[in-house]
C-alpha cells in the first residue's frame, strides 16, 4: 500500500494532484494500488467507521452491507451539468452552464472540503490495461466506499500508473462528499452534503474533466461509469469515430454452436442486467454475459462493429433480483461483494422485495430502522444496489475482456411501454434503426430522482448519458454508415419485454422467456427468421416465434404481434414535437423517416 505522491511519475498528473491538495486541503493523502491486501484494509476501515456492516461469513463471505443518508439515494439528474463554452453544444437535453463561470464555483465549493479527511487517488483504468481502446482516468476522492466500489468496478492501481507512464494522458476525475471536518468533529456513516441542491456532477468535455461534489452514491461518486465511461466518452468517440453507448453486450450460442453477439440499449432498471446474464428456457440455447451497461465500439479492420465492456464490475438494481428473474447474478453476488440500501435479516445475510424468499419476521431496513412485513414501508430502498466482480458471474463469457473487442451482430432498443410499443420489430435498414433508437421512450425507475412511471423520451437509452448535443449524437450515429459498407453493421432491432393487457397484466412472461424473441433475432441475422413487413418494420410472422412449451393465450400473442396504428399516429405526433427541440441539429434523415413513417401509418 502506498501514500502521498511518491510513486507518480506522471508530471502533468503530480501537478494536477498537488493542486488539489492545495484547493480542497485534506489531513492526509494515499494512493490506491489496487491489491487485494488494500481492498480488505479499506473495507475493515469503513466497518470500523460504521458505513459498513460485515455479513454473515457462512452465508455471504467477504460481503457487506452499506446505508447511505435518505438524501443521497440514486443519480441526480437534475444537478447533472454538460459545461461547454457554448450552449449550442450540450444541447437541450443536457443541463449547461458556461464551462469556466462553473470551474470558478466548483473551486470555491472544491475549497478546504476535505478537511479533517484523507484524500485517496484512484488510477484507473477502463478498459484492459495497455488496451489502444481503453481510457485511463485518475479519482481523487475522500471517500473510502469509493475507493472500494471502484475497485471492484473498473482496474485500478500501480499497474494503470505503469501504462499511464511518464506522459500518458488521463481524465482528471474529482470528487468529495462535501462534508469536511472540523478539529474534533466526529464523523458520520454516511458523509454527505445532506441538501440535494447543493449536489453537483459536473463534466466539463472539453477538457475532457469531471469534478462531483456532495455525493457519495452510485453514479454520482464512481466517475469511472457514467461520468467517464459514457458523458465524456460519448464526446471523446464523436470526435474520434467510434461509439460509447448505455448498453448490455451478449453472446446468443444456437444448439448447433453457432454464436452472435447483441448489444442492447435499455433504460436503468428496465431489464438489462437481467438479460445480459439471461437463462434461456429454450432448450440448447446458451446466454453468456460480456457486460451489463456499458458499450465501446469501434470498426474493425474486417468492417464489422467491434464491442468492449470497458468496467469489471456490475453495479446493479437489487429490488426484483431473484432466482427467477436473474438467476446469475444472484449466484455472482454470493460473495466479495457490497450492497446498499438493502434489507438486513437477523441472521446478517441482505434482503428486498421480489428477492423470490419470504420476507423475514424481522429486519433492519435501509434507513437503520426496525422492519417486519406488516410495515407500511419498504424494507429496501427502490434503487438499493449491489456491487459485484463480474469475474465471478457463472455465465461470463470468455472474451469479457478481449482487448479488441467482439463483433457485433445485433442492435436491440427498449423501454418500459406498457401500450402501443409491440414485442419486437426490426429495422428495414441502418437509417431506420437509428430512427428507432431516436424515437425509444420509457416510463421512468427509481433510478433517478425524478417521478417513477412518467413516460419520457428516451433516445438511445442515453438521455441522462450523452455528453454533447443530442441532435449531433443522432448525426454521429447515422454516419457509422459511411465509414463501412453498411451491410457490415448491426440489424437493429426495438423490444418491449413490458406490455400489459387492458386489465393491467403483463402479457409476456419476460426473464428466460425472453430467449424466444432473441432467437427469432438470431434467425434474422442468419438470414432467416420468417417476418410480415408492416408499418412500423419488419414483425415476426404468425408462428414464427418459438412458443414451444410455453402456455400464452393466443389473444395475448395477437396483441404483443399487433401493430395499433391509432396508438403509432400518437406516437409520431409526440416524437415530431420532441424533434423540433432540437432545431437545425436534428439531421434531416430523421425528418424523412418521421414523415415515411406517418405516410404508412395513413395507409393502414
Amino acid at each position: 500500500m502506498a501514500a502521498g505522491f511518491e510513486a507518480i511519475g506522471n508530471g502533468e498528473l503530480l501537478a494536477w494532484l498537488r493542486d488539489v491538495a492545495q484547493l480542497c486541503m485534506p489531513d492526509n493523502v494515499y494512493l490506491c494500488d489496487g491489491s487485494p491486501e488494500e481492498y480488505a484494509y479499506m473495507c475493515d476501515q469503513l466497518v470500523r467507521q460504521g458505513t459498513f456492516t460485515r455479513l454473515n461469513e457462512t452465508l455471504r463471505p467477504d460481503c457487506f452491507l452499506a446505508r447511505s443518508h435518505p438524501s443521497d439515494v440514486a443519480r441526480v439528474e437534475d444537478r447533472t451539468y454538460i459545461c461547454t463554452g457554448d450552449q449550442a453544444e450540450a444541447g437541450p437535453t443536457n443541463n449547461w452552464a458556461p464551462a469556466e463561470e462553473m470551474k470558478l464555483k466548483m473551486a470555491c465549493m472544491f475549497k478546504d472540503c476535505m478537511a479533517g479527511r484523507t484524500m485517496y487517488i484512484i488510477p484507473f483504468s477502463m478498459g484492459p490495461v495497455g488496451s489502444p481502446f481503453s481510457m485511463i482516468g485518475v479519482e481523487v476522492t475522500d471517500s473510502p466506499y469509493v475507493v472500494v466500489n471502484m475497485t471492484i468496478m473498473t482496474r485500478v492501481g500501480t499497474k494503470v500508473l505503469e501504462a499511464l507512464g511518464a506522459d500518458g494522458k488521463f481524465v482528471p476525475c474529482l470528487h468529495s462528499v462535501g462534508a469536511p471536518l472540523a478539529p474534533g468533529q466526529e464523523d458520520v456513516t454516511w458523509p454527505c452534503e445532506r441538501d440535494p441542491a447543493n449536489k453537483y456532477i459536473v463534466h466539463f468535455p472539453e477538457d475532457p474533466s469531471i469534478w462531483s461534489y456532495g455525493s457519495g452514491y452510485g453514479g454520482n461518486a464512481l466517475l469511472g461509469k457514467k461520468c467517464l465511461a459514457l458523458r465524456i466518452a460519448s464526446a471523446v468517440a464523436r470526435k474520434e469515430g467510434w461509439l460509447a453507448e448505455h448498453m448490455l453486450i451478449l453472446a446468443l450460442t444456437s444448439p448447433e454452436g453457432k454464436k452472435h453477439y447483441v448489444a442492447g440499449a435499455f433504460p436503468s432498471a428496465c431489464g438489462k442486467t437481467n438479460l445480459a446474464m439471461m437463462q434461456p428456457t429454450l432448450p440448447g440455447w446458451k446466454v453468456t454475459c460480456l457486460g451489463d451497461d456499458i458499450a465501446w465500439m469501434r470498426i474493425g479492420a474486417d468492417g464489422r462493429l467491434y464491442a468492449m465492456n470497458p468496467e469489471t464490475g456490475f453495479f446493479g438494481v437489487a429490488p426484483g433480483t431473484s432466482y427467477q428473474s436473474n438467476p446469475n447474478a444472484m449466484d455472482t453476488f454470493t460473495r466479495n461483494s457490497i450492497f446498499t440500501n438493502v434489507a438486513l435479516t437477523d441472521h446478517g445475510d441482505v434482503w428486498w422485495e421480489e428477492m423470490g424468499v419470504p420476507a423475514p419476521a424481522h429486519a433492519i431496513d435501509w434507513e437503520g430502522n426496525d422492519w417486519s412485513p406488516d410495515a407500511d414501508r419498504k424494507a429496501a430502498h427502490p434503487n438499493s444496489r449491489f456491487t459485484a466482480p463480474a469475474s465471478q458471474c457463472p455465465v461470463i463469457d470468455p472474451d469479457w475482456q478481449n482487448p479488441a473487442g467482439v463483433p457485433i451482430s445485433a442492435f436491440l432498443f427498449g423501454g418500459r411501454r406498457a401500450s402501443t410499443i409491440p414485442l419486437v420489430n426490426e429495422a428495414f435498414d441502418w437509417e431506420h434503426g437509428v430512427f428507432m433508437g431516436s424515437a425509444a421512450g420509457s416510463e421512468t425507475t427509481a433510478a433517478n430522482l425524478s417521478k417513477t412511471g412518467v413516460l419520457r423520451h428516451d433516445p438511445f437509452a442515453m438521455l441522462p448519458f450523452c455528453g454533447y448535443n443530442m441532435g449531433d449524437y443522432f448525426t454521429h450515429w447515422l454516419s457509422m454508415a459511411d465509414r463501412t459498407d453498411a451491410a457490415k453493421l448491426p440489424r437493429i432491432f426495438f423490444v418491449n419485454w413490458f406490455r400489459k393487457g387492458d386489465d393491467g397484466h403483463w402479457l409476456w412472461p419476460g426473464y428466460g422467456e425472453n430467449s424466444r424473441v432473441l432467437k427469432w433475432i438470431f434467425e434474422r441475422v442468419e438470414g432467416g427468421g420468417e417476418a410480415v413487413e408492416t408499418p412500423i418494420g419488419y414483425l415476426p410472422a404468425p408462428d414464427a416465434l418459438d412458443l414451444s412449451g410455453l402456455d400464452l393465450p393466443s389473444e395475448d400473442l395477437s396483441a404483443l404481434l399487433a401493430v395499433d396504428i391509432e396508438g403509432w399516429k400518437g406516437e409520431a405526433e409526440g416524437l415530431g414535437t420532441y424533434y423540433d427541440g432540437f432545431g437545425d441539429r436534428l439531421p434531416g434523415a430523421l425528418r424523412k423517416q418521421l414523415a415515411a413513417l406517418k405516410e404508412r401509418l395513413s395507409r393502414g
